[in-house]
């Protein structure tokens, strides 16, 4: 009885773990990107015609309910994609691409071409992304946008915090991919 009592008030007085639950996936509560430690801002699930296609947690150095505060935020950041499907990395870096310019205008759109082009470029090199493939997208103030696919770094650092912004708009922007997506990831939806 003595070892049993130990074992709980051993268990109750470790710190509890997070942890957000999305379709299957697992988002932990906290997670180091760079040198900095961020927070889990909301976590959900992408969709399209009845398929799930993936998870995806947005991760903050603090936490905030507003689109416009997050895109504004400083430090660093990363957005977790897991993949819910077999995905190609063509179907994958079309599909983002198709969300920048819906939260651009043409203007900002051509400004940005080179670093799309360069992103495009780099989410090619992935082929194809299994189901429960990981895509990290992190914002590392002294270095960029840097993609990983499944830990492993895919090409250079993209530069500009601009940059970084107009892919956060495509979950994020005023026309984004998936309203209740955009809510589950501020905080706001269950």
């Amino acid at each position: 009885m003595k070892k049993l009592l130990a074992a709980l008030l051993f268990a109750t007085t470790l710190p509890a773990l997070a942890v957000m639950d999305v379709a299957g996936v697992k988002f932990e509560d906290t997670t180091k990107v760079g040198a900095g430690e961020t927070a889990l801002n909301g976590a959900g699930m992408r969709s399209r015609l009845f398929l799930k296609v993936y998870a995806l947690g947005l991760y903050l150095p603090q936490k905030s309910g507003s689109a416009a505060d997050v895109l504004a935020a400083k430090g660093a950041k990363r957005l977790a994609i897991v993949t819910l499907r077999d995905l190609s990395g063509e179907q994958f870096v079309d599909a983002l691409i198709d969300g920048l310019k819906n939260n651009h205008d043409a203007a900002t759109f051509a400004a940005l071409g080179p670093r799309i082009e360069q992103f495009r470029a780099i989410m090619l090199t992935i082929g194809n992304a299994p189901e429960k493939s990981v895509v990290h997208l992190d914002w590392l103030p002294d270095t960029g946008t840097r993609l990983t696919f499944n830990g492993t770094q895919k090409g250079a650092d993209i530069a500009g915090e601009d940059f970084y912004r107009a892919l956060l708009r495509i979950w994020l922007g005023d026309k984004p991919v998936q309203d209740d997506l955009k809510e589950k990831l501020l905080g706001k939806a269950s």
